[in-house]
């Protein structure tokens, strides 16, 4: 957690007092049923296709929409491998109807700009690549591991940071957690009581898998 100093005038004696002030991350997290949903790419540039990449890894059944005078190779290659709709032309507030989740990744930011106040009116989600004052919410980075995922932030102050911490999760959880999650799944079924004892009971089951570890 960061601690920032700032002076705070005193207005009694004239002096000016330090205090510390801690940021801390406000922002709600969910995980999106993103095949349920219509998203839109605005841009078809590396920007964006880093968009759609991350999108189409953590959620291959997501239903996508590019509007774009142009699009890269690599981009039109990785369409082909999800759900996704190429269309060249240039951005019309016409193609957010039906849309839930908007991405804008142009290089012209009055573009971007006039996607962040088209979809503001229309109550559209909207994330301005890159520009933390127009967006509703942030792409972080994301650790899978089939049925358990984790979502990182850091509030939009560092996708570097972000990423590491992913690299860190992807190595520390391990490979079957799966197996472990699903055996779970079927033991919870199996447990009698009401949903307090059944809380219980897995609460009790499952302690030791979190074990402080001795640092070396």
């Amino acid at each position: 957690m960061k601690v920032q100093a700032v002076n705070i005038n005193d207005s009694k004696n004239g002096h000016s007092t330090i205090a510390s002030v801690k940021e801390r991350n406000n922002l709600y997290p969910i995980f999106l049923k993103a095949k349920n949903l219509n998203v839109l790419i605005v841009g078809g540039g590396f920007v964006a296709e880093e968009k759609l990449t991350f999108l189409l890894k953590s959620s291959p059944d997501a239903h996508v929409t590019m509007v774009s005078p142009m699009f890269r190779a690599d981009t039109v290659a990785l369409a082909k491998t999800g759900f996704v709709t190429l269309v060249e032309d240039v951005y019309k507030k016409d193609y957010l109807k039906g849309k839930h989740i908007v991405v804008a990744t142009t290089d012209i930011p009055n573009v971007n700009i006039k996607v962040y106040e088209h979809c503001r009116k229309r109550s559209i989600l909207v994330n301005v690549a890159d520009n933390p004052p127009y967006c509703d919410f942030y792409m972080g980075g994301i650790v899978t591991k089939g049925n358990v995922k984790i979502a990182i932030s850091t509030n939009g102050k560092s996708p570097t940071t972000a990423k590491r911490l992913r690299q860190f999760f992807e190595e520390v959880i391990p490979e079957n957690i799966d197996d472990l999650v699903k055996n779970l799944n079927v033991f919870r079924k199996t447990i009698k009581g009401d949903f307090e004892q059944k809380v219980e009971t897995l609460n009790e089951f499952t302690k030791g898998l979190i074990a402080k570890r001795e640092v070396k």
